[in-house]
């Protein structure tokens, strides 16, 4: 056999060890820079501890109100920093297979902010490494096949607002943001109610609706979608499929999260909470 051939040979053969070799590097910088983030997130957060009070709730729509109270906030203590596990399933189109995704992800409240991370599996030993920026008003989406090539890496106005609305949307596993003074509350009526955010010279809001037992059944706002490389304001949103009590706080851990375009909603998203925790040190 020509030594040529045999060169190729062996390169062919070490080719998915180094493949190997090279994501796994690649994983550790990924999640080495989204903690350096995460670190930012958090910085200078005071030790200050906040009660919330029944007095606290006064003034906002009656909807709002008994969700605050169903999710039993009432007398502990307000919440600064979140960390949660969550695992889903994920898909990019209406007819796209579905695939399995793990992810976590951490809020900041006073000043309103979270670093989301996920690796989400495509096939054996291929998968999507995903990092959800919203910090200091600015959104930032990358996503990389196999934490080393670029799939997306989005910024701008569009994600700006769209990754305020998310914060929005999946503020109720963190109930006691909503009395954050940089968000207004108006009532739409007595099962629905409408959350006006503004950070960072951005504002945008969104409709919460809610059951006869206090919960939230879902999230609606008006979001930029990127549909065939330009940027589309579209119904967006998350609907609620389950509750349940993580530290003495109930919380919506079961979501599906939806687009509805014209042509109909298309879930893109399911998603569980499966593990939470406030105020970490």
């Amino acid at each position: 056999m020509p030594k040529v051939i045999k060169i190729v040979l062996a390169f062919a053969a070490a080719l998915p060890v180094l493949l190997l070799i090279t994501s796994f590097i690649a994983n550790y910088l990924f999640t080495y820079n989204a903690g350096k983030e995460v670190k930012a997130l958090f910085n200078n957060i005071g030790d200050k501890k906040e009660i919330v009070r029944e007095t606290d709730l006064e003034g906002l729509p009656h909807s709002v109100q008994n969700w605050l109270e169903r999710s039993q906030v009432i007398g502990k203590e307000r919440i600064k920093t979140v960390y949660l596990k969550q695992k889903g399933l994920m898909r990019t189109t209406e007819d796209g297979k579905w695939m399995p995704a793990e992810a976590k992800q951490y809020f900041r409240v006073d000043e309103p902010g979270f670093i989301w991370t996920a690796k989400i599996r495509i096939a054996p030993a291929v998968y999507l490494a995903g990092r959800d920026k919203y910090y200091e008003g600015k959104g930032h989406m990358l996503i990389k096949l196999l934490s080393l090539i670029p799939i997306a890496d989005s910024k701008g106005e569009e994600i700006d607002q769209g990754t305020l609305l998310r914060y929005m949307a999946e503020m109720p596993w963190f109930p006691t943001a909503a009395l954050s003074n940089y968000i207004k509350w108006e009532e739409v009526d007595f099962n629905r109610a409408r959350a006006i955010m503004s950070y960072g010279g951005v504002t945008a809001s969104g409709v919460y609706e809610f059951n006869e037992k206090g919960e939230v059944v879902s999230f609606t706002a008006n979001r930029y979608r990127e549909v065939n490389g330009s940027f589309v304001l579209q119904d967006w949103g998350g609907l609620t499929r389950e509750y349940r009590e993580f530290n003495g706080i109930r919380i919506p851990n079961k979501t599906d999260v939806v687009w509805k375009p014209e042509t109909g909603d298309f879930t893109w998203y399911k998603l569980e909470v499966t593990e939470i925790e406030y105020n970490g040190t």
